[in-house]
């Protein structure tokens, strides 16, 4: 029998997945696809601990939000869950003819 990885393992494998794909991707147009990806890790997190813990939905949100009803992240022995969504996405700025030419050009001057 094969002994589920512990609550603490899980948020260190993701947390370095999910931020590598941050940082080779937010140079791209991906803030939309950051926003469902985060939202996928969350659903899939809450599915798993209302399986394991047999919660329902009422007890996660006693368990992950304030008095005020604001959620709390998700975090184990310390770990938070890495927020894909806070990623900020930088374009690359516009250079125009600060690009060099590979080419010598036809009448040198």
């Amino acid at each position: 029998m094969v002994d589920a990885p512990s609550p603490g393992g899980l948020l260190v494998a993701g947390k370095t997945i999910t931020r590598g794909w941050a940082n080779y991707f937010k140079h791209a147009v991906a803030k939309h696809v950051f926003d469902r990806l985060d939202a996928f890790v969350w659903w899939r997190l809450i599915r798993m601990l209302r399986e394991r813990h047999r919660w329902s939905w009422g007890d996660v949100r006693r368990r992950f939000t304030t008095p005020t009803g604001k959620w709390r992240p998700i975090s184990a022995d310390g770990i938070e869950l890495f927020r894909i969504a806070s990623v900020t996405i930088t374009r690359y700025r516009y250079r125009a003819s600060a690009i060099p030419n590979p080419w010598q050009s036809a009448n040198p001057v």
